[in-house]
Formats: structure tokens, C-alpha cells, sequence
């Protein structure tokens, strides 16, 4: 892991700005596609790459948030874009809107390199309108060094020993601040009873108190200094953490997690989409995916390329290493409809709670 890598990811959200400036910045229209990713979400290259491989000349255009490509899409009828990533609630949406393509099984040979699970999310089973990019689990993430005893329960975080009180943080996107409280509840991360979701807020309220901060870009970076104890956090992003320093750790709460997915959709309006299912296709080819597993941390769908990380890597990155059937256990997130207008007031309220 160099120090290049390490560098790359830590501006991957202080590069925000720029990648919002590059984002509203019209896709050129020299390139055969235009893909939507977030910032360093693929190899730097992958795009010369592809074009060396096939002929076909791509641009990258940046998106910083799920909710930041979803109002574009929305706004332009898909016009301008190939192939976006989004997370899979959102490419369920983005289906329910008649504004993505039915994946052409035919033209897209490396799906035979994902795992069977893999076809059978929940989200979209067979994958008729989406591919597996990346997936993972969201859990706590801490110092083993200073934290007297491992973290067993969501609990351990949303009512936290004297010790760790001011010293954890939280994610503040909606999907994952409310999951820690349904899970802690024992309810479903897609929960819509108003009932059990306001227990879910009154717990959440109290658990704000404890915090040093909501924080979905630094949290390791506080691990790392000491200025917090324990985080919730995506695996991956634990990874990142742990990189720099071993004592810190990853696990997964008694309670359980949800089970993320980043996935690559096709636009209906795209006038490429041939050249879209060869660039899907590119990524799903095991060196190419085996990349992002090495550099963005994350588990790939690739079984290849997940058979092809080393041992070292593996064992510096324990989470890198859990079984599928394990990872697959938990429930994925999922578009929750007319409910997601709670899901955002009940976080809004949170969040102003004194």
C-alpha cells in the first residue's frame, strides 16, 4: 500500500469541490461515453485502458453523493450520462423511473465472473437492470489500544461507556445513522412503521448527546489521532484506518448490519449503450476488478478477483476476507418509497435535538 494510495484516498472527499465542479461541468461531447463515478471509485487509467482495449474513448465526470447524480438524472431524463454508479436503493429508483436500460446478459460475458449471490439481491434479482460493483457491511470500527473492551452490540456506540462519552462519532447520511438505531431496535434497515421508527429517533436523540460528531469523510482520520475512540463505519472505509495504524479495528454488532451495494446502471437515453455494456463488461474482468478491491478496500462480487488478493493483503484487511455467504446474510438496503420523506424529517430532527 503506498503512500501515493493512501494520499489518493484521504483527498477522495477533500477533492469534494472539485469533483462537484467537474460534475456540473457539461460531459464533453468528443467522448464515445460518459460515465458517472465517484471520485477515485476506478483505476486513474481504467478509462485509456478501455480505449486501448476496444476502441472506444470514455470520460469520467464526478459525483460526490448518490443524492447529487440522482437530481441530475432526474433533471435531464438520464440525457448526457452512459453508465452511472449509484447505490442500489438509488438504481432502484432510477428503474422505477423508466430512466435505466434492461442489462443485456449477452453483451456483458464477464458477469459469469460474479458470485451467485450476486445475481440474487434483493434489489434486483438476475440483475435485469443493475451490476454488482462493490459490497460490504457497515460496523464499528475502533481502537483496540484504548478501548478497554471490543464492542459487541450496537449499543456499545449509541450508549457508550464514561470512557468513550465525546469520543465516537456517527455516519450522517439518513440510510446508515437511522440503520445503527433499527438495528440496535431489532428492527429492518428498511423500517416504514411509525410506531417503531419514532422509538428509533427518541433513541437516536439520546444517543446524539454522546457524540463528538457526525462524520462520514474523517472518521478514521479521528481514529487515527485518538480524537475518537469508535466510529460506525463501512468496512472499507475501516480499511483506510487501518492502513495507518493495526491497532485499529472492525467488527460487526450481535445485532447485526445492512448489507450495501454499489452498483453500475445504464441510461435509457444513452445513444452508446452497446459501448456502455463493453465498458460494464471491462470493469467485470477480473484484473480490472481485483483493482478496486486492492485500492479502494472494498469487497467486489468478483470471485476471481477477490481469489486473486494476496494473503498479506487479506490478513492486513481481516474484513477484506469474510465469506460471501456470511456477507450475504444481512438485509440490503432498499429503496423505501414515500417513507424516505420520514426517513429524511426524522434525521433532520435528530440532528437539531438539543
Amino acid at each position: 500500500m503506498t503512500a501515493t494510495t493512501l494520499r489518493h484516498r484521504s483527498l477522495k472527499t477533500s477533492s469534494i469541490a472539485l469533483g462537484l465542479a467537474m460534475a456540473l461541468s457539461a460531459p464533453a461531447a468528443a467522448a464515445d461515453l460518459v460515465i458517472s463515478n465517484w471520485d477515485g471509485y476506478m483505476a486513474p487509467d481504467a478509462m485509456a485502458a478501455f480505449k486501448a482495449a476496444t476502441g472506444v474513448s470514455g470520460e469520467v465526470v464526478v459525483h460526490a453523493t448518490n443524492e447529487e447524480i440522482m437530481g441530475k438524472l432526474v433533471a435531464s431524463g438520464g440525457k448526457g450520462y452512459d453508465v452511472v454508479f449509484v447505490s442500489s436503493p438509488f438504481a432502484e429508483v432510477l428503474n422505477k423511473l423508466g430512466l435505466i436500460e434492461t442489462i443485456d446478459h449477452a453483451k456483458v460475458p464477464n458477469l459469469a465472473n460474479l458470485y451467485p449471490e450476486a445475481a440474487n439481491l434483493s434489489h434486483d434479482v438476475g440483475n435485469k437492470f443493475s451490476v454488482p460493483y462493490t459490497w460490504g457491511t457497515t460496523g464499528l470500527c475502533y481502537r483496540s489500544d484504548l478501548v478497554k473492551t471490543e464492542p459487541a452490540s450496537w449499543n456499545d456506540l449509541l450508549a457508550p461507556s464514561d470512557a468513550l462519552k465525546g469520543k465516537t462519532t456517527m455516519l450522517a447520511t439518513d440510510r446508515w445513522l437511522l440503520a445503527a438505531g433499527q438495528l440496535a431496535k431489532g428492527y429492518s434497515v428498511n423500517e416504514t412503521d411509525p410506531a417503531k421508527l419514532a422509538e428509533v429517533k427518541d433513541l437516536l436523540i439520546s444517543a446524539k448527546k454522546t457524540l463528538l460528531a457526525y462524520d462520514d469523510t474523517t472518521f478514521y482520520s479521528k481514529l487515527v489521532s485518538g480524537e475518537a475512540l469508535m466510529v460506525q463505519a463501512w468496512d472499507g472505509w475501516c480499511n483506510y484506518g487501518i492502513a495507518e495504524n493495526p491497532q485499529i479495528k472492525y467488527t460487526i454488532p450481535k445485532e447485526g448490519s445492512d448489507l450495501w451495494v454499489d452498483t453500475m446502471v445504464v441510461m435509457k437515453a444513452s445513444a452508446n449503450k452497446d459501448a456502455a455494456f463493453q465498458f460494464i463488461n471491462f470493469m467485470l474482468d477480473a484484473k480490472n476488478h481485483a483493482w478496486a478491491a486492492q485500492n479502494i478496500d472494498y469487497k467486489v462480487p468478483n470471485k476471481p478477483a477477490m481469489e486473486s488478493l494476496p494473503a498479506d493483503f487479506l490478513a492486513k484487511f481481516p474484513n477484506m476476507a469474510m465469506p460471501v455467504a456470511e456477507l450475504v446474510k444481512f438485509e440490503q438496503l432498499r429503496d423505501v418509497g414515500d417513507a424516505q420523506r420520514d426517513y429524511s424529517k426524522i434525521v433532520s430532527e435528530i440532528k437539531a435535538a438539543q
